[in-house]
Formats: structure tokens, C-alpha cells, sequence
């Protein structure tokens, strides 16, 4: 190995890698595969013509859903959640940011099972749906082979699915996906999504990472996007505003929540409460990553994106304006992972939802949650695993 390479031996996760996922992460040891086989990729990440188009009168909703994280025998109420939410807000688009299953499964059937569970929803409705990966959806790879590009190349059999995925670049989901303006045929908004990776090495430059355990976002991501940003504009004649989605957090998360990259107390988050006007509740620490790409400083200078958001800490569902652009958690959506303590153990499943409008400032209108609760939806904390795992929408 090269003096100065990292390592590449791989760390399990944190304190939701339970049961047979745990044994299962740790033996499978998958933080060096960050780039996809070359036949689950496109040149850009926008290889197939967009589906995605602003209505009549200049709308356009995005659902993000986050953490479904369970395996085959989904709890039935993560089901009820997408399906209800769907039905309620009616998008235009399904983002699934990340940590889509766990590592509870020892066979490619059983992986393909957890997946469909999540999928179905939108498909039965017709909408349009992509994926970002998170750090668990590999989890099993060890025992049941499905790597990531193993699980986009499953998912691209979907007919509602629009995902692709960039070439040359870090990470299996990496893609730009545009929403075709009601003016006309340019593109008015871009969905960007981003592969942030699972666990960083153990050690780097035979120093050992001892806290801040997962991976990030690359230079060449950053790159990726800086190029692709340019193009679009470059098409559409100026820059396109756009979402960005990734599912484990960036450093500017913190930073906003306390108002300073080097204090943290609550007068410092009082302060900030009032400088980025944060909304929503902080349940956990931001589980980041130990370095920082350089994301968002990037799109800060591009001046396009107009929100950032992820989800990885499933008890946060906080946004905030950080110098311009909205910083935000998707809550956890799965009822088979960890939530609140106790009897709130499943009080903060949710979705985010975001309504676009070509005739708003910036075209990002609103973002709000919809929790479990809103929807009537049973949070007693036992579990409620489906007894038997409904049929693939397809081989």
C-alpha cells in the first residue's frame, strides 16, 4: 500500500447495526467499493430522458422518505406510512435517501423482498422514484451478494423507477434528475442525489478514526457536480435551482444548528435559532463524517441549490436557512429501527415533503414533515413485521 493511502478495512456502524446485521457489516467489510460496475452507470447521472415535469400551473412536489431500514418482513406500519403519505400529498417525485434495508437478510431473495416492500407504494400509484444508498444498504452483501450496483440494477427493473447513476465517479447513486419546466422544454429545477458513502477506514495514515466513523462525500462528487451545475446552466441559460439529497449529514449541519463551527451550547443555538430561523426538533448529535468535502461550500458558490437534506439521525427532522440555503433532515421513516426511548420510541416517524412553484423566488416554496401520527397510525412500540413478504413487483 502506497505511505499516506487510508486503509481500506471497513468499521460497522453505529448503534442501530443490531442482531445479525452487526456480524454481517463487520465481515463484509465494504467501504473500498465506492464506484459502481460500469453497467449500472451513465455518462452524467441523467441518462434517461426525464419523466419529471412542473404542471399547468407551475407546481411540482417531492416526497423524501428516509431510513426505512428494516428487512423482508417489513413492520407493516413503514407500509401504511409511505402509502398514506402518498395518497395525501400526491408527488411528482419519491426520494428513498438512504438506508433502505438493513443487514438482517441472508439471501438475494430475501434483499429483493425488503426492497419491494418500500417500492411497491409508488409503483401501485405511478410516481416516479429514485434512490440515494446509505451506509446499511450493503450491510448484507457478505451472505447475500447484493452489492449496491446488484441492488440498482434489481431497482431499474421497476417501471416507475428514473434513477441512473454517474460515471467515473465515487458511489453507485450519484445522478441529476431535472424537472422539465411548464414554460416550455428547459429544464426548471434539478434533483440532485448523492452517494455519501458507508464507514470510513479504521485508520489513515496509520492514524486511528476513533469517532467520527463514516464516510463522506468525495472531492470528485464535488467536482461531478461543479461540472454538471455548469452544463445545466450552460442549457438553460442560467443557473438551474435545484434539491440536493444525501443521506449522512455534512459538518454545515451542526454548524447551523449551534450558529458556529466552534461553540455549542444552548445560547449559541438560541442565537442561531434566530439568525437561520431552525425549525424542528434535535434528538441526537449530527453522526457525520471526520472530514468535510467541501459540498456545500461549492454550492454556495454556484448559487443553484437552494436546500440540502439527509436523513442518517433518525430522531432529528430539523431545517434552517445556512447562508442562503436550507439545511434539513427527512425524520426516519422505518418502524424497524431505533427511534425516541420508551414509549416514543416511533413518535417522530415521518416523511418531509417539498412543494416547488416556477413562480416563487427561488422556485422552493415550502418543506414540512408528515409524521406517522398525522396519519393515524398505530405507534404502540411492539413491532408488527409483516408475516409474509408480499410479491416482487418484478424479476
Amino acid at each position: 500500500m502506497p505511505e499516506n493511502v487510508p486503509e481500506t478495512t471497513a468499521r460497522p456502524g453505529r448503534r442501530h447495526l443490531l442482531g445479525a446485521g452487526a456480524a454481517v457489516a463487520a465481515a463484509a467489510a465494504l467501504a473500498p467499493a465506492r464506484s459502481a460496475s460500469a453497467e449500472t452507470r451513465s455518462s452524467t447521472g441523467a441518462g434517461r430522458p426525464s419523466r419529471l415535469a412542473f404542471g399547468g400551473d407551475g407546481t411540482f412536489r417531492v416526497v423524501q422518505f428516509n431510513d426505512t431500514q428494516d428487512n423482508h418482513r417489513t413492520d407493516v406500519r413503514t407500509i401504511q406510512l409511505i402509502e398514506r403519505t402518498l395518497d395525501r400529498e400526491r408527488p411528482g417525485f419519491v426520494v428513498i435517501n438512504g438506508d433502505v434495508i438493513n443487514g438482517d437478510m441472508t439471501t438475494a431473495e430475501q434483499v429483493r423482498q425488503a426492497l419491494n416492500h418500500v417500492v411497491l407504494p409508488m409503483e401501485e400509484r405511478r410516481i416516479p422514484w429514485a434512490i440515494t444508498f446509505g451506509n446499511h444498504d450493503e450491510d448484507s452483501a457478505g451472505a447475500t451478494g447484493m452489492t449496491e450496483p446488484r441492488i440498482r440494477r434489481f431497482l431499474s427493473g421497476y417501471r416507475h423507477y428514473v434513477g441512473n447513476t454517474a460515471s467515473g465517479v465515487s458511489g453507485d447513486s450519484n445522478q441529476v434528475l431535472t424537472v422539465r419546466s411548464s414554460r416550455g422544454r428547459r429544464e426548471g429545477f434539478a434533483l440532485w442525489l448523492l452517494d455519501s458513502g458507508r464507514y470510513s477506514p479504521e485508520t489513515i495514515a496509520g492514524q486511528p478514526v476513533e469517532e467520527y466513523t463514516y464516510e463522506t462525500i468525495h472531492a470528485d462528487q464535488v467536482a461531478w457536480y461543479r461540472k454538471t451545475s455548469q452544463e445545466l446552466q450552460g442549457r438553460a441559460g442560467d443557473p438551474v435551482p435545484g434539491l440536493m439529497f444525501f443521506h449522512i449529514p455534512l459538518w454545515e449541519f451542526r454548524h447551523m444548528w449551534f450558529g458556529s463551527p466552534t461553540e455549542a451550547t444552548e445560547e449559541s443555538h438560541a442565537k442561531a435559532v434566530a439568525k437561520h430561523g431552525i425549525v424542528g426538533e434535535r434528538n441526537e448529535r449530527e453522526y457525520t463524517a471526520q472530514f468535510n468535502p467541501g459540498l456545500f461550500h461549492a454550492a454556495l458558490e454556484r448559487g443553484d441549490v437552494r436546500g440540502m437534506f439527509c436523513g442518517h439521525d433518525h430522531v432529528n427532522d430539523y431545517v434552517g436557512n445556512y447562508f442562503g440555503i436550507q439545511l434539513g433532515y427527512g425524520p426516519g421513516t422505518g418502524f424497524g429501527t431505533y427511534g425516541l426511548e420508551g414509549d416514543a420510541v416511533h413518535r417522530m416517524r415521518g416523511a418531509r415533503v417539498f412543494d416547488l412553484d416556477e413562480h416563487h423566488p427561488g422556485v422552493l416554496k415550502s418543506t414540512r414533515t408528515v409524521f406517522a401520527a398525522d396519519l393515524g397510525i398505530d405507534l404502540s412500540p411492539a413491532p408488527q413485521p409483516l408475516g409474509t413478504p408480499k410479491p416482487l413487483g418484478h424479476r
